[in-house]
């Protein structure tokens, strides 16, 4: 979980969403991998910097999955990570409905709508 704070390094009303996500998703017995948060982006990817700094971290690698506080800050950093670092961007997916919904963009490319097709389809099978 993706915050401007290390593990309670500032306490604001910002930085207690994603720590109360992550004690949310520790707390519950389905979770059956791996969270921790609140951390920075470079925190999260680096680990020399999660298992060298804050070897208490529940994570034993880099994270591979990165939750971001919002949906700004989430769309911010997906587009930097597809453009800049050349990360594969499946998306966006809307979640939170009654039934699955996938969304393809103004100026996506025959990959991209291919990579949502498969996405919709693994959906529709569940």
């Amino acid at each position: 979980m993706l915050s401007y704070s290390n593990f309670g390094s500032v306490d604001n009303e910002g930085t207690r969403k994603p720590r109360d996500a992550v004690n949310i998703l520790q707390s519950d017995d389905g979770v059956n991998f791996p969270v921790d948060g609140e951390m920075q982006a470079d925190t999260a990817v680096v680990d020399d910097i999660l298992n060298g700094t804050y070897e208490f971290s529940e994570l034993d690698d880099a994270a591979n999955v990165l939750v971001f506080p919002n949906l700004e800050a989430g769309n911010i950093g997906y587009k930097l990570l597809q453009r800049l670092g050349g990360a594969e961007a499946i998306g966006p997916m809307l979640v939170g409905m009654d039934e699955p919904v996938h969304v393809l963009q103004r100026g996506d490319e025959v990959k991209d709508i291919v990579n949502l097709a498969s996405v919709a389809v693994v959906d529709a099978q569940e």
